[in-house]
């Protein structure tokens, strides 16, 4: 990305959008030139500071740091799309994002959230901790059993006409397999993500 095809507007800002991987949009705010260079050098997303006349890296004093994967400039270069991994809430009122609520909280992003809270449980893997840490701290083997167990499971519930039991079954069983990539240091990202590659491949590759 060069700078210098940006259109900062007449007082030298840009609006950036922060999203996460997973798709969840976690705040906006403004960017000057310092600001962006700051981000681009630090790895870490800085603001300019409207109200406070200066630069501001998100996390500073609440250690909810924003990560930088990739700055995406829009069509006309004038506003921002900025991934990046956050490190606990992005909002100042402690929510995970600005524009919390339904029905936003209850799509398919609140699976980043979980992740990083199963993230959480695997730097605490523990014999005696909760079911989750239990889990992590018997390794891929174990993890592995439960996976099976739990295909097991939907299939068996896939035979009845219970939805709300399949549907259990099927929450099991995502669950389970999630440990099971974390625990190889992978995510369900990257398994959209090969998905996503195969599709761009072309229909003679696509399943």
């Amino acid at each position: 990305m060069n700078l210098d095809d940006l259109q900062f507007d007449a007082t030298g800002l840009i609006p950036g959008i922060v999203q996460s991987r997973s798709g969840e949009v976690r705040m906006l705010a403004w960017l000057n030139r310092e600001a962006l260079q700051r981000t681009l050098d630090t790895g870490f997303v800085t603001f300019w500071s409207r109200s406070r006349q200066c630069l501001w890296t998100k996390g500073d004093t609440s250690g909810n740091r924003l990560k930088l994967v990739e700055i995406r400039p829009d069509c006309d270069s004038d506003c921002l799309l900025i991934i990046a991994d956050p490190a606990g809430p992005s909002c100042h009122r402690g929510t995970e994002s600005c524009f919390d609520g339904p029905p936003w909280s209850t799509t398919l992003p609140w699976l980043g959230r979980l992740e990083s809270l199963l993230r959480t449980r695997k730097a605490t893997a523990d014999p005696a901790g909760s079911y989750t840490q239990r889990l992590f701290a018997q390794g891929v083997d174990r993890i592995g059993k439960k996976v099976v167990e739990e295909a097991g499971e939907v299939v068996i519930a896939a035979k009845n006409p219970d939805d709300e039991a399949f549907l259990g079954e099927a929450a099991d069983l995502l669950f389970h397999l999630d440990l099971l990539l974390l625990d190889r240091g992978s995510s369900l990202l990257a398994v959209v993500e090969v998905l996503r590659s195969r599709h761009d491949l072309g229909p003679e590759v696509r399943r």
